[in-house]
Protein backbone atom coordinates (compact mmCIF):
# COMPACT_ATOMS: atom_id res chain seq x y z
CA UNK A 1 0.00 0.00 0.00
CA UNK A 2 1.26 3.22 -0.77
CA UNK A 3 0.91 6.49 1.61
CA UNK A 4 -1.75 8.05 0.05
CA UNK A 5 -3.93 5.24 0.29
CA UNK A 6 -2.98 4.37 3.63
CA UNK A 7 -3.79 8.20 4.69
CA UNK A 8 -7.33 7.62 3.11
CA UNK A 9 -8.18 5.04 4.86
CA UNK A 10 -7.04 6.05 8.14
CA UNK A 11 -9.59 9.69 7.70
CA UNK A 12 -12.30 7.13 6.27
CA UNK A 13 -12.30 4.96 9.63
CA UNK A 14 -11.94 8.13 11.33
CA UNK A 15 -14.87 9.70 10.43
CA UNK A 16 -16.82 6.09 10.59
CA UNK A 17 -15.58 6.09 14.66
CA UNK A 18 -16.61 9.95 15.17
CA UNK A 19 -19.77 9.24 13.21
CA UNK A 20 -21.12 6.16 15.27
CA UNK A 21 -19.95 8.55 18.62
CA UNK A 22 -21.27 11.61 18.34
CA UNK A 23 -24.57 10.64 18.67
CA UNK A 24 -24.20 8.82 21.66
CA UNK A 25 -22.45 11.19 23.00
CA UNK A 26 -25.18 13.79 23.24
CA UNK A 27 -27.42 11.44 24.41
CA UNK A 28 -25.29 10.80 27.26
CA UNK A 29 -24.91 14.23 27.95
CA UNK A 30 -28.53 14.59 28.19
CA UNK A 31 -29.22 11.60 30.22
CA UNK A 32 -26.47 12.66 32.74
CA UNK A 33 -27.90 15.88 32.99
CA UNK A 34 -31.27 14.39 33.72
CA UNK A 35 -29.68 12.09 36.22
CA UNK A 36 -28.47 15.05 38.23
CA UNK A 37 -31.44 17.18 38.37
CA UNK A 38 -33.02 13.74 39.37
CA UNK A 39 -30.78 13.63 42.33
CA UNK A 40 -30.54 17.80 43.24
CA UNK A 41 -34.69 17.18 43.33
CA UNK A 42 -34.05 13.72 45.77
CA UNK A 43 -31.87 15.94 47.74
CA UNK A 44 -34.16 19.35 47.68
CA UNK A 45 -36.95 17.09 48.78
CA UNK A 46 -34.96 15.31 51.52
CA UNK A 47 -33.65 18.40 53.19
CA UNK A 48 -36.79 20.12 53.38
CA UNK A 49 -38.19 16.69 55.20
CA UNK A 50 -35.49 17.45 58.32
CA UNK A 51 -35.54 21.05 57.61
CA UNK A 52 -38.06 23.80 59.15
CA UNK A 53 -38.00 26.73 56.84
CA UNK A 54 -36.04 29.03 59.52
CA UNK A 55 -33.57 26.45 59.10
CA UNK A 56 -33.65 25.70 55.34
CA UNK A 57 -33.19 29.69 54.92
CA UNK A 58 -30.18 29.85 56.80
CA UNK A 59 -28.75 26.91 54.90
CA UNK A 60 -29.54 28.70 51.87
CA UNK A 61 -27.80 31.87 52.95
CA UNK A 62 -24.94 29.80 53.81
CA UNK A 63 -25.17 28.26 50.21
CA UNK A 64 -24.97 32.03 48.41
CA UNK A 65 -22.18 32.91 50.60
CA UNK A 66 -20.24 30.06 50.93
CA UNK A 67 -20.90 27.00 48.49
CA UNK A 68 -18.28 24.61 49.15
CA UNK A 69 -19.17 24.87 52.70
CA UNK A 70 -23.05 24.88 51.91
CA UNK A 71 -22.26 21.50 50.44
CA UNK A 72 -20.70 20.24 52.96
CA UNK A 73 -23.29 20.60 55.69
CA UNK A 74 -25.96 19.88 53.07
CA UNK A 75 -24.02 16.15 52.68
CA UNK A 76 -23.81 15.80 56.55
CA UNK A 77 -27.28 16.49 56.97
CA UNK A 78 -28.66 13.90 54.49
CA UNK A 79 -25.77 11.31 55.56
CA UNK A 80 -27.07 11.84 59.31
CA UNK A 81 -31.01 11.88 58.32
CA UNK A 82 -30.06 8.61 56.42
CA UNK A 83 -28.58 6.80 59.27
CA UNK A 84 -31.29 7.97 61.40
CA UNK A 85 -29.78 10.46 63.88
CA UNK A 86 -32.10 13.11 63.38
CA UNK A 87 -35.32 12.55 65.44
CA UNK A 88 -37.06 15.56 64.03
CA UNK A 89 -37.01 18.32 61.98
CA UNK A 90 -33.85 20.61 62.89
CA UNK A 91 -34.58 24.20 63.40
CA UNK A 92 -32.58 27.09 62.95
CA UNK A 93 -31.33 26.69 66.65
CA UNK A 94 -29.69 23.34 65.97
CA UNK A 95 -28.46 23.86 62.57
CA UNK A 96 -26.73 26.72 64.43
CA UNK A 97 -25.06 24.64 66.71
CA UNK A 98 -24.28 21.95 63.96
CA UNK A 99 -22.78 24.96 61.69
CA UNK A 100 -20.92 26.29 64.89
CA UNK A 101 -19.47 22.27 65.87
CA UNK A 102 -18.47 22.26 62.07
CA UNK A 103 -16.66 25.65 62.72
CA UNK A 104 -14.89 24.25 65.74
CA UNK A 105 -13.47 21.19 63.40
CA UNK A 106 -12.21 22.65 60.59
CA UNK A 107 -10.89 25.82 61.98
CA UNK A 108 -7.34 25.92 62.18
CA UNK A 109 -5.26 27.56 65.34
CA UNK A 110 -3.03 30.53 63.67
CA UNK A 111 0.24 30.56 65.46
CA UNK A 112 2.82 33.35 65.25
CA UNK A 113 6.51 32.45 65.86
CA UNK A 114 9.02 35.71 66.74
CA UNK A 115 12.52 34.75 66.19
CA UNK A 116 14.21 36.96 69.10
CA UNK A 117 17.78 36.40 67.89
CA UNK A 118 17.14 37.52 64.73
CA UNK A 119 15.81 40.91 65.73
CA UNK A 120 18.43 41.68 68.32
CA UNK A 121 21.12 41.43 65.65
CA UNK A 122 19.40 44.19 63.81
CA UNK A 123 19.35 47.23 65.14
CA UNK A 124 17.65 50.42 64.72
CA UNK A 125 20.41 52.47 66.12
CA UNK A 126 23.38 52.74 63.29
CA UNK A 127 25.26 55.17 65.31
CA UNK A 128 27.43 51.90 66.74
CA UNK A 129 28.90 51.30 63.36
Amino acid sequence: MSDPELEAIRKQRLAQLQSQYKPNNAEDKQAMEEKMQQMQEMRNSVLSQVLDQSARARLNTLSLGKPEKGKMVENMILSMAQRGQLPGKLGEKELISLLESINQQTQKETVVKFDRRRAALDSDNDDDL
